[in-house]
């Protein structure tokens, strides 16, 4: 057995892994678009798509969720003479294909035959599985054995790691793909649970040198900061993926918006402003089966946390032009959001570009800003009122600019420690990825502490 690292090792985005099963066979775990300065090997970003590693023994894919940069490249390895098939979760099953079709008609291609047929060949291979099935997906003459099991990793809808089991009987190897991790009490969303061991552990560290605090904290400063916003009787531009952000924000909202008894709450508009962030939080709503008892809950009471009065969504390109017309030239107070996360694309650029320079307006971040992107390049001049670059134009950065870790979605130092320390048999070896060089070495110290007798490794590649 031998593992092999496509993407997420030099940096948090790209995320693609090959599990060599030996025999010139493997399986592939996810399938990631670089973004900002990261790349891969060969240069792999929105400019240069092409699958730089052999493909002609890889028999499956597994996807541990449907975040950009880990399934932005699917349709290219299509193109480099993959057609086996694509494992999932049932949820992920279902939103993948909303997710390749924004990303090819976003980043890649406005080729509607191309992006046809991607959607028709990864709707034809998907394979959704439901949580702690498991199943067997290779067998050999030889005795060789592959099962694999997914198990909640809280970090979006339908997101899991991966646990193989190679061999059979005393000889079995196990073989756990993080994937990305969620914070515990994600809202929606199950809190992920170690395995009870593995022998190999892949895990990623976005923020492994970094603690988010607790919910009830994150949640507090989210109302705070907004509240203070609102003071400035301007827009509060939040940059958030379509998928799992949006939900996230959105049911906060709900919940301060039912508790509070600030009247600045029961008037202000909150603009969803992506065709992408409707369709998946329309199917969030249809996934409830999946939300945790919490959210279950306040469906049962009557709430609506995905769907209540003060939302408005914009459909059409015609009628975000004109609310970012009207915003801009009326400033009146309004919470928008919209994508891309990073800024790196789509429509928050429109926005940005007409209300950065207005010191009335405040910026928000709830999410990871990879290297390069536009994103962090305006958490790091925004505060210094600064300047950054959009569409080829330099913007002088007035608006108030403010970053909550929390919502990021994914583990902090804390989290991901106890995902290994909670395993009751520690993994022989781990192998730290998905992460700046700072974060992978402050988690590999902590991990050391909690699995002294593993060996902890960082791949380069």
């Amino acid at each position: 057995m031998k593992i092999i690292h496509h993407g997420a090792v030099n940096g948090v985005t790209g995320s693609c892994h090959e599990l060599n099963l030996g025999k010139n066979i493997s399986v592939l775990i996810d399938c990631g678009l670089f973004q900002g300065a990261e790349t891969s090997n060969n240069g792999a970003n929105f400019e240069n798509l092409e699958i730089e590693f052999p493909t002609n023994q890889i028999c499956a894919l597994f996807v541990t969720h449907c975040h950009i940069d880990h399934v932005g490249r699917i349709p290219y390895l299509f193109a480099a003479g993959f057609n086996g098939p694509i494992y999932c979760t049932k949820p992920t099953a279902k939103l993948l294909p909303i997710v390749i079709e924004d990303a090819l008609k976003i980043g890649f291609t406005k080729n509607k035959t191309f992006i046809l047929r991607a959607l028709k060949q990864i709707t034809k291979n998907i394979v959704g599985i439901a949580y702690y099935e498991s199943t067997s997906v290779y067998e050999n003459k030889n005795n060789l054995l592959l099962k694999f099991r997914f198990s909640p990793a809280g970090h979006i809808l339908g997101s899991a790691y991966i646990q193989f089991d190679l061999g059979k009987h005393q000889k079995t190897r196990r073989i756990v793909f993080s994937g990305d991790l969620g914070a515990p009490y994600t809202p929606l969303l199950p809190s992920p649970k170690p395995p009870y061991q593995a022998d190999v552990l892949i895990i990623e560290s976005t923020y492994g040198n970094r603690c988010h605090g607790t919910r009830k904290q994150r949640h507090n400063k989210l109302k705070h900061i907004i509240e203070k916003c609102m003071q400035d009787n301007g827009v509060i531009l939040i940059p958030a993926f379509s998928i799992g952000r949006t939900q996230e924000l959105l049911y906060e909202f709900e919940h301060i918006i039912h508790t509070s008894k600030n009247s600045q709450w029961d008037n202000i508009e909150i603009i969803v402003d992506s065709p992408m962030a409707s369709k998946f939080t329309e199917t969030y709503r249809s996934l409830k089966i999946y939300w945790d008892k919490e959210a279950r809950r306040k469906k049962i009471t009557g709430r609506h946390p995905l769907s209540f009065d003060q939302i408005t969504t914009i459909a059409n390109h015609r009628e975000h032009i004109q609310t970012v017309n009207y915003l801009k030239k009326y400033q009146r107070p309004a919470i928008v959001i919209a994508a891309s996360g990073m800024c790196a694309g789509g429509r928050i650029v429109n926005y940005l570009k007409a209300m950065i320079s207005e010191p009335k307006t405040d910026i928000l971040f709830v999410g990871y800003q990879a290297r390069g992107t536009t994103g962090r390049e305006i958490q790091i001049h925004g505060p210094k009122n600064g300047y950054v670059n959009l569409e080829g134009k330099s913007y002088k950065i007035n608006a108030g600019t403010h970053t909550i870790d929390g919502y990021s979605a994914h583990a902090d130092q804390k989290d991901l420690t106890n995902f290994v320390k909670r395993m009751r048999k520690k993994p022989k070896e781990i192998r730290i990825v998905h992460g700046d060089n700072g974060a992978k070495q402050a988690l590999k110290e902590h991990l050391k502490l909690v699995s002294p007798t593993s060996r902890i490794i960082i791949p380069k590649k």
